[in-house]
């Protein structure tokens, strides 16, 4: 909220004025109502491992995280091109493998991934286009300083919560939305929608039939599956749901069968379709990726899309970039270490209390050490780990992530936040204004994850 100077950046002038204005007590007033809402409302996720916490209320904080329309516009130019190298690298790497060819990234990192699918090779998806819904968690570290932490193509979630979190800011302050134009963010089920319908099987006529499939209602996310598809207007299933019959795919109901079109498909590919992947899978449909190459049926994302969000293949983005686009990246990368590469891998192990190391295939925050923030034991257990499996690794420098104002027990504090604004990508590339900023609600916390103690914020882009 301030700049390096100590003053309030301007962005957040009308807002800091109003937090200086507000009697004591009633910050605390509106999180009590906040959390009733999100109570109300059924606004929780899962935390695996965990036997007494199936489901917890995901953390909410009142301040706002506010971005100028000219920040906005560069992130916007930024994400677009990188979406867009990220399909074509997709593309590439299931049909003519240029990028290989060329010697820009090593066939190794593709062919021996655990995310690439042999079975999309030459696989001809509508409009070519193999991620549709894409997440991109973006950290600031200065004024006009921006970076990528990770990118998201298999199945990101977190959306229902920017929904949600603006819906909540609303009601609880309108009087701030009656002070600032906020571009807004209600029309991304809509967007979704449109963009789902663009990719229809050429086998579809008519208006296609959309559904959301989901793994049940013991995901970390179910709240979000549930909640997209009442807000589209479609059916929500299970694999149980769908079956394939006479070559196209079809979904029970209570009025008898309906041909399904697109799927938007929450369940890791492993579970998709047990004739393909995990044969002892009882969450997909058998037959399923079969029908999709045939046409008959569209599954959003593609299967397969989980290589290009693969940490290791995330530190040759820079390069990915130049090489489907011709230019420079937008938004940089932060600089990364592959544990895979001998003299990388010399420099992580001498410097491990000062780097953030990574499982390439991990997520949720887990798999994870913060050098800084570690014992000598982590550290130690860490160093094992990358000697054994050095290829299962990158290291990445510890930021000064940029922090906003959050409300604690203490009062308003600073804590670091990310971004992740969400993408949709078919006929064109589509963003919402804004994305979910996620907090690290514990004071000097690095790790923004709900799963991990994090919370949400709203997030507000200044029209111009």
């Amino acid at each position: 909220m301030s700049g390096l100077d100590g003053n309030v950046r301007r962005p957040y002038a009308e807002l800091a004025a109003w937090l200086d204005r507000q009697p004591k007590g009633l910050l605390k007033r509106k999180q009590q109502e906040a959390d009733t809402i999100f109570r109300r409302l059924g606004i929780t996720f899962s935390v695996y491992g965990e036997a007494n916490a199936l489901e917890r209320l995901i953390p909410f904080d009142l301040v706002p995280r506010i971005i100028s329309a000219a920040e906005w516009r560069h992130l916007e130019r930024g994400i677009e091109q990188r979406v867009r190298a990220l399909n074509a690298f997709l593309y590439d790497i299931y049909h003519r493998q240029e990028i290989i060819r060329a010697g820009r990234i090593p066939a190794e990192l593709i062919y021996r991934n655990a995310a690439y699918q042999p079975a999309m090779i030459g696989f001809e998806p509508p409009l070519s286009i193999y991620s549709h819904i894409i997440g991109i968690d973006i950290v600031r570290i200065g004024e006009n300083q921006f970076y990528v932490l990770e990118d998201n193509l298999r199945t990101p979630s977190g959306v229902s919560y920017m929904l949600e979190n603006r819906e909540a800011m609303m009601h609880l302050f309108p009087e701030l939305f009656a002070h600032h134009r906020i571009a807004p963010v209600s029309d991304y089920p809509s967007l979704l929608r449109r963009t789902l319908a663009a990719v229809a099987p050429a086998a579809c006529t008519g208006d296609p039939t959309i559904v959301v499939m989901t793994p049940g209602i013991y995901n970390s996310a179910f709240f979000e599956h549930s909640f997209l598809a009442d807000q589209m207007g479609v059916e929500l299933v299970e694999g149980q749901d769908l079956y394939i019959d006479g070559g196209y795919l079809y979904m029970r109901t209570t009025r008898g069968r309906q041909r399904v079109d697109i799927i938007y498909r929450r369940i890791d590919d492993d579970f998709l379709d047990p004739l393909t992947f995990r044969p002892d899978s009882t969450l997909g449909v058998p037959g399923l990726v079969d029908l999709y190459r045939a046409g008959r049926v569209t599954i959003v994302n593609a299967p397969g899309t989980g290589i290009a969000d693969d940490k290791a293949i995330y530190a040759y983005m820079p390069e990915i970039i130049r090489f489907y686009t011709g230019q420079r990246p937008i938004l940089e990368n932060v600089p990364t270490y592959r544990c895979g590469i001998a003299e990388e891998r010399e420099h992580v192990l001498a410097h491990l209390c000062d780097l953030v190391v990574k499982e390439v295939h991990g997520s949720g925050g887990y798999g994870m050490l913060i050098g800084p923030a570690a014992t000598r034991r982590e550290i130690e257990t860490f160093r094992r780990k990358i000697e054994e499996r050095p290829d299962n690794y990158i290291a990445q420098p510890t930021l000064a992530l940029s922090t906003c104002p959050a409300f604690t027990s203490a009062g308003l504090a600073p804590r670091h936040v990310d971004l992740r604004p969400f993408v949709l990508v078919s006929d064109r590339v589509r963003l919402v204004p804004g994305g979910l900023t996620r907090v690290a609600l514990k004071k000097g916390s690095l790790v923004v994850n709900s799963s991990q103690g994090g919370g949400t914020k709203d997030t507000w882009v200044l029209r111009d």
